[in-house]
């Protein structure tokens, strides 16, 4: 689906209200350890650049787009408040993928367009990693999208990422003590194999 104008005017309302960048994805955060000490990384569909902070501030090469011009303006600001440095491209990422070998670290955070799969595991070097959360279908709370078009299925996202390494899965969905765990997303953690 190709952003229209009415989609980018929605996403440019709901960052004009927003004066921080948020925290990073959990799969990124509580999974730090996994990241290369150096690499070109990238905050896929970054919104305000939460993750694009993370990364730049653990030294790597940052990038970060998106189809919001406000969002990538507010990430620049954060940026310079926080003295780092990413590279901002303002692109619609469902026509424009990122090229093939491109990034050692891609990061994709509540947002789901599956004919983009083959592309971003194209876009890894050998060794790269694929860090991916969004939301599924048997969520338990009413945040993220209602529309099945945009969650996962039970087990999806492990189909989806099959050409890489599993380094790390988690989908807590609806078993066992409700009131705990992490109920709405699925979290993954692949490594593109080496080729040589």
């Amino acid at each position: 689906m190709k952003f229209s104008n009415t989609m980018q005017d929605k996403w440019n309302e709901r960052y004009l209200k927003k004066n921080t960048p948020g925290d990073p994805c959990w799969v990124l955060d509580n999974n730090q350890h996994l990241l290369p000490e150096k690499g070109k990384s990238l905050d896929l569909a970054c919104g305000l650049g939460a993750n694009a902070l993370l990364l730049a501030r653990l030294n790597l090469d940052s990038h970060a787009w998106d189809s919001s011009a406000v969002a990538l303006e507010k990430l620049d600001q954060f940026s310079k408040k926080q003295s780092t440095t990413i590279r901002l491209l303002e692109r619609d990422i469902e026509v424009s993928p990122p090229i093939e070998n491109s990034f050692d670290v891609i990061v994709v955070s509540q947002f789901l367009h599956r004919p983009l799969f083959p592309a971003l595991i194209s876009a890894l070097r050998p060794r790269g990693l694929l860090f991916y959360q969004t939301f599924h279908e048997n969520k338990l709370s009413d945040k993220g999208p209602s529309s099945k078009e945009f969650l996962l299925t039970t087990g999806e996202l492990l189909s989806l990422c099959s050409p890489l390494e599993l380094v790390f899965y988690r989908e807590d969905a609806r078993s066992g003590n409700l009131m705990d765990g992490l109920r709405d997303c699925s979290y993954y953690v692949g490594r593109k194999r080496n080729t040589n």
